[in-house]
């Protein structure tokens, strides 16, 4: 049975649609792809679960121009976007652009695929070749975090603790791989939702200026100050 969408009322089905409501959830607008087969599931949400009430989706001819291109609008806009990656080949193409944005410190949600981990549920050929263990190996050393979540239940927090760290300075791309399985599992009762307050970016490793002048406020308006060190 279907779970009741917890933003807008509809109907979230599957793994692929939960996603997509954690992107809605965290603010992205746009979400930049070269389509690829092993994210069939999150594409057929964006388009039909998604739809109208976004994020859009920008169609892109290479993988490495949909992160290029979500490395310029955080750039320009001041936080990130989402760019979508064929498993294996595609991650592969896109490493010079996530790269790229490593060493510009810029923010990224760079979302990825794999066949199915269960090996009994793969394709002949095509599932296997497009299958790694694990592929955030790929780019391992020019992201903040990659990680890939077993189960429907598992990707709210893989997504917002990802989501977390390529905002907290020094920002930078992260990597979340989505296993075919988990894209097309049908959901048959309520995922706990995390609230998305508690995710937001840690303060700089200097001090916050916010902090400081809330600590200085009370201590001037303070009677009897006292500080513990």
């Amino acid at each position: 049975m279907p779970v009741r969408d917890l933003k807008d009322g509809g109907t979230a089905g599957y793994g692929s649609d939960l996603v997509v409501e954690l992107l809605r959830a965290v603010g992205v607008e746009h979400v930049a792809v070269n389509p690829g087969a092993t994210f069939r599931g999150l594409h057929d949400s964006l388009v039909n679960y998604g739809g109208a009430r976004g994020p859009e989706l920008v169609l892109t001819t290479h993988e490495e121009i949909a992160v290029a291109l979500a490395h310029g609008y955080a750039k320009a806009k001041g936080r990130p976007m989402a760019a979508v990656v064929h498993d294996i080949v595609g991650l592969q193409h896109a490493s010079m652009a996530i790269f790229n944005a490593f060493c510009d410190r810029v923010p990224l949600l760079v979302l990825g695929a794999t066949g199915p981990m269960d090996t009994t549920r793969r394709r002949p050929w095509i599932d296997w070749i497009h299958t790694a263990l694990v592929q955030g190996t790929q780019v391992r050393d020019y992201v903040k975090l990659d990680d890939q979540p077993a189960s429907v239940a598992a990707i709210p927090e893989a997504f917002l603790r990802a989501w977390r760290l390529a905002r907290t300075e020094p920002q930078g791309p992260v990597y979340l791989c989505l296993g075919a399985g988990v894209q097309e599992e049908a959901l048959e009762g309520p995922i706990p939702m995390p609230d998305v307050g508690r995710f937001q970016p840690a303060t700089p490793r200097h001090a916050d200026p916010r902090a400081v002048e809330d600590a200085s406020l009370r201590l001037a308006e303070a009677r009897y100050p006292g500080v513990v060190v």
